[in-house]
């Protein structure tokens, strides 16, 4: 590299730096709602691993005596059981390029010219980056969507598939033409085949590809294509988790089992099944607040029932208790609970999560910097005509207690 493309590349990075360095988390879309609800950390970390220690038992070791009783005989101690949970975050890394022409013609007008060459590349890959980890957040190792009936061509000679009802969430699919897919089958084993998005039809639920995907059957899940194995467990399956999470088994500890409330066959969302499905976490011990994420035909469910239970005392506030408000809030018997609805929250599941008992870990959150190369945030591209910027992140979402928190699933939306 010459002396110039050097101090190019060294004036790129001051720019960005100094531009860029404090409006990172100012730029995340309001859609996101997951990843700021619960905050990042660095503490744990061992090597690979992040080790958390969890209480899992009470201590039992009690004796009971009369009162006239004396010198009586002690109960053996059985102590408590704490465990250290291992997680391991996964990583993510979204590439993006921006021409000589664009830096060039910025040279020379100082930072608002630099600003204006490059925010709407910045902005995009900020977007585009939460987006991906929001949606790891609630269903990673889950997968995006399951096939409903068996996939063909639609009255345009094009293939599609339509979404499973209960499987639609429009934020998930938002902007998705271009995005490559895998499809497997229900069990995750057996590859049926990949393809792009071609279009999306919102109305019919649909997914439009660029080519057929032989072998594409009725229950099959949709998966970013690469991501399968390769994600961090999010919320949807910390919650119905049965088997083992984090190398603890939730058969052997219930407060490592999350809590699933099913409704019945065409029921909607209502504020008795969220205090049905709450009931189940206050019986394991929740006694805190939580937030109900729901998605957005669940929430216009929920305003045309919310006269009968709001709140109404001096922290009165229109911004949660009118239509269209950002959230609906009401007593239950864990105390507050606060519904947000989220694009991203598939439409036959609600989630009611205790924020205090959620982190996210990790060597880092959604960063500009590559690890090792300090504030160079630019790299040339060594076959075409441009520069190319990276956004990084390697973290995984953790739940200190699945068992006071729930999710409510089957729902069929009014």
């Amino acid at each position: 590299m010459s002396a110039n493309s050097a101090n190019t590349l060294d004036t790129l990075n001051g720019l960005f730096k100094k531009i860029y360095a404090d409006e990172i988390t100012e730029l995340i879309p309001d859609g996101v709602k997951v990843l700021p609800m619960i905050p990042f950390s660095k503490k744990h970390q061992l090597g690979e691993l992040f080790s958390v220690p969890v209480n899992l038992q009470m201590e039992h070791g009690i004796t009971f005596a009369k009162s006239g009783d004396d010198a009586f005989m002690l109960n053996a101690p059985i102590a408590g059981r704490m465990k250290e949970a291992q997680v391991q975050g996964t990583q993510a890394l979204l590439r993006s390029a921006i021409g000589y022409a664009a830096i060039s013609r910025s040279q020379g007008g100082g930072d608002r010219a630099f600003k204006d060459a490059t925010k709407h590349v910045v902005e995009n890959m900020l977007r585009s980056m939460t987006k991906k980890l929001e949606i790891m957040a609630l269903y990673g190792q889950i997968g995006y969507a399951v096939v409903d009936g068996t996939p063909g061509l639609n009255g345009n000679g094009e293939f599609q598939f339509l979404v499973d009802e209960k499987e639609w969430a429009p934020g998930i699919w938002a902007g998705s033409e271009g995005l490559p897919l895998e499809f497997r089958n229900a069990a995750g084993s057996t590859v049926r085949g990949s393809a792009n998005v071609l279009k999306v039809d919102y109305e019919n639920k649909a997914i439009i590809l660029d080519s057929a995907v032989a072998g594409l059957a009725d229950t099959d899940v949709v998966w970013h294509k690469g991501a399968y194995g390769n994600e961090f467990a999010g919320i949807h399956k910390i919650l119905s988790n049965t088997g083992t999470l984090f190398g603890i088994s939730a058969s052997d500890y219930s407060l490592w089992k999350g809590n699933t409330s099913t409704l019945a066959a065409s029921t909607p969302l209502s504020f008795t099944a969220l205090q049905d499905a709450v009931a189940l976490a206050v019986g394991k011990g929740l006694d805190s607040k939580v937030t109900v994420l729901v998605n957005p035909d669940s929430w216009s469910d929920l305003l045309n029932q919310m006269n009968t239970l709001r709140k109404y005392d001096a922290s009165y506030d229109k911004k949660v208790m009118e239509n269209g408000s950002v959230a609906i809030k009401f007593f239950s018997q864990n105390g507050e609970m606060d519904i947000v609805p989220s694009i991203y929250v598939k439409r036959g599941y609600a989630y009611g999560i205790a924020p205090e008992q959620f982190e996210r870990v990790g060597s880092t959150d959604i960063t500009f910097k590559r690890p090792g190369k300090g504030d160079d945030f630019f790299r040339e591209l060594e076959n075409n005509a441009g520069y190319e910027l990276r956004a990084y992140s390697d973290q995984a979402i953790f739940c200190y207690k699945p068992g006071i928190n729930f999710m409510v699933a089957n729902i069929t939306n009014g």
